[in-house]
């Protein structure tokens, strides 16, 4: 199964652009901060991500400011030609 679940803030985004089949896609950059435990020890975790959107969540992100904070679910997919894996971003809403 592959299915992300990340709270994060915008952290930049590019323009909006479309895709060879017409639909909108946005490249943007995704900033998490959190305390987590591993090993029975506190851990602050830091994670910078890109991720992409395409169609109507790309529509709706764009229109969001750098910086606000959201939950993202989407899958982790690495690009044809790539070599960092991107989360592919099928759905957001408020923290």
């Amino acid at each position: 199964m592959n299915q992300v679940s990340l709270s994060a803030r915008i952290a930049e985004t590019s323009a909006l652009r479309y895709t060879p089949a017409g639909l909108p896609a946005l490249d943007l950059r995704l900033e998490h901060e959190s305390e987590v435990l591993e090993a029975g020890q506190a851990r602050q975790v830091k994670a910078a991500v890109k991720a992409v959107a395409i169609g109507s969540v790309a529509e709706g992100i764009v229109r969001q400011p750098v910086g606000s904070a959201w939950s993202f679910r989407g899958f982790l997919a690495t690009p044809r030609n790539g070599k960092h894996t991107v989360l592919h971003i099928q759905s957001f809403e408020p923290v």
